[in-house]
């Protein structure tokens, strides 16, 4: 799995700065613009009403991370 640095909440442009932390969401920080579209689309993917429950959603999102190696 690559490696790519945080870049520090005080250094993200508050325009794009979100309320969610999560190391996924903050890897955008590095073009800050990316990181409000990821984390828009997270919520519209998980928090929205839609077709799968929201434990649906969060196994399937666990069951991917598995697959590719991923530790969160």
């Amino acid at each position: 799995m690559a490696f790519i640095g945080y870049v520090p909440d005080g250094d993200i442009d508050p325009v794009d700065n979100v309320p969610d932390h999560d190391n996924i969401i903050r890897i955008h920080g590095v073009h800050s613009r990316t990181m409000r579209q990821h984390y828009e689309l997270y919520v519209e993917l998980m928090h929205r009403p839609g077709p799968l429950g929201r434990e649906q959603r969060e196994m399937i999102a666990v069951m991917v991370s598995g697959i590719n190696g991923c530790r969160y």
